[in-house]
């Protein structure tokens, strides 16, 4: 394989983000367990891990709106380094906790997420060519998957108290924040590619450039052609069919980020080490994320899997096997905090890591459908129904967080098997529909139409 200078770039890009999202996701993972510690120690800290998250994606959401204009005047270098920045304060801030500081670094995070990823799906196209596009987003989301797993073996490796007292914090926070400047120093020897871009942005290049003074002119205006396709899209059927499968992947965003980890770390009878233990469930996540992956990405041609809501359906069937697993697992209130009650039966560490595998493979195969039935749908109009994706999703994320401080588990089991089993019904009734006019192509393989942005990569995680 050539390593040229645009494949190089796709290397930094693909090493930056996972070290630096390496830190986001661990934290993420154990925040909530973590501020309730730093709570116990000190009255006057009243942070909320939930809270905190649920700014996160509501800040990412509001941003989401705006995606089109600041995603053609701010170039996507700088966007990427920027966003990489807010990522690394956001970490740093668990170094001094403080209430107000931990929502306003929550904020910037937020804002942070939606100016790496809309610069990632630009950066990745920019270096990307008819022939190279789909090796290089394969190459980027192998990378970025590992991140699930590193920083969560790094806290794991570090963990040797059976609480997360005030050393403890200290030193898992300064390895996940060094974690994520060394992922904004990658990212910032991003250069600028040699090739033009593989898509064009809709406006005439040549022209551009003999009239350089319009092009903050020609930028705006691309922005809000894309904005009022977003706004016709919004009243399709088929797109109002599939809001409840957008709706239910943000809920199991929510759920495997933050309130899974939490109830588990919650859970007294997993016993004294049982904190450590919540680093290995998101290492489990990380496993289940990234087999489905390789099952449904290469691997689809070989087993011949070549309907999109068969993956689907075998994604929410492992949902539910999981939901199961937790039901009887965890107790109603290991959620809120440390609990010494029991589910239906003894809670079982093993049975819990096998849940949260079936969760991360469950949550795979229903993003990967979801990315591939929308490249395929809106071809044409791809950085606008995928910027709706990422506006509903975010809404569900921040709306799981915020009742998470009030519903127990057994409810919130109740809500995504239910929000669950209606997102799966819509996205197959508008499979089926999209196969009378479109003829069936392996899951694994994407759209390779020439106005299919790479975008559609950028609303995995954030």
């Amino acid at each position: 394989m050539i390593i040229d200078r645009e494949f190089l770039n796709v290397l930094i890009l693909s090493w930056g983000f996972m070290f630096t999202f390496s830190a986001f996701l661990t934290t993420s993972n154990i925040q909530k367990t973590v501020l309730d510690s730093i709570a116990n120690e000190d009255s006057n800290f009243t942070g909320d891990g939930y809270s905190s998250l649920a700014i996160v994606y509501a800040v990412l959401s509001i941003c989401t709106i705006f995606t089109p204009c600041y995603a053609q005047t701010i170039s996507p270098r700088l966007s990427i380094f920027t966003g990489s920045l807010c990522y690394a304060f956001f970490v740093a801030t668990f170094l001094w906790p403080q209430t107000i500081l931990l929502y306003f670094a929550s904020a910037v995070q937020g804002l942070g997420a939606s100016l790496m990823w809309v610069g990632h799906g630009r950066y990745l196209t920019k270096n990307s060519n008819s022939d190279t596009i789909s090796r290089n987003s394969g190459i980027f989301w192998a990378i970025y998957q590992l991140s699930l797993v590193t920083g969560n073996v790094s806290v794991y490796c570090i963990f040797t108290s059976k609480n997360y007292d005030k050393p403890t914090r200290r030193l898992i926070f300064i390895i996940l924040t060094i974690l994520a400047v060394i992922g904004t120093l990658i990212l910032a020897t991003l250069r600028k590619p040699q090739i033009g871009p593989f898509i064009s942005e809709g406006v005439c290049e040549k022209e551009k450039e003999k009239e350089p003074k319009k092009r903050s002119y020609y930028a705006l205006l691309v922005a809000w052609k894309r904005m009022r396709k977003a706004l016709k899209l919004i009243v399709t059927p088929n797109l109002i069919m599939l809001t409840l499968t957008f709706i239910y992947s943000g809920l199991v965003l929510a759920f495997y980020s933050g309130v899974y980890t939490s109830s588990f770390g919650f859970t007294a009878k997993m016993g004294e080490s049982r904190k450590k233990l919540v680093s290995l469930v998101g290492i489990c996540l990380g496993i289940g994320e990234v087999t489905a992956g390789i099952i449904f990405g290469p691997l689809a041609s070989i087993f011949k899997i070549r309907s999109r809501w068969i993956v689907l359906v075998i994604g929410s069937i492992t949902h539910a096997f999981c939901y199961l697993t937790i039901l009887i697992n965890l107790p109603n209130n290991s959620p809120f905090t440390d609990t010494d009650d029991i589910g239906f039966i003894s809670p079982s560490v093993a049975l819990a890591m096998v849940g949260a595998i079936a969760l991360g493979f469950g949550d795979a195969c229903l993003n990967t459908q979801i990315i591939s039935l929308l490249g395929t749908l809106y071809s044409n109009d791809a950085e606008s129904v995928f910027s709706l994706y990422l506006f509903v999703q975010s809404i569900a994320v921040t709306l799981s967080f915020f009742y998470s401080n009030y519903f127990g588990l057994h409810l919130q089991l109740g809500i995504l098997i239910v929000v669950g089993l209606l997102g799966t019904i819509s996205f197959v009734i508008v499979d089926f529909k999209s196969k009378a006019n479109d003829s069936i192509i392996p899951v694994g393989v994407e759209n390779k139409t020439v106005e299919n942005p790479v975008e559609l990569e950028t609303v995995k995680r954030y």
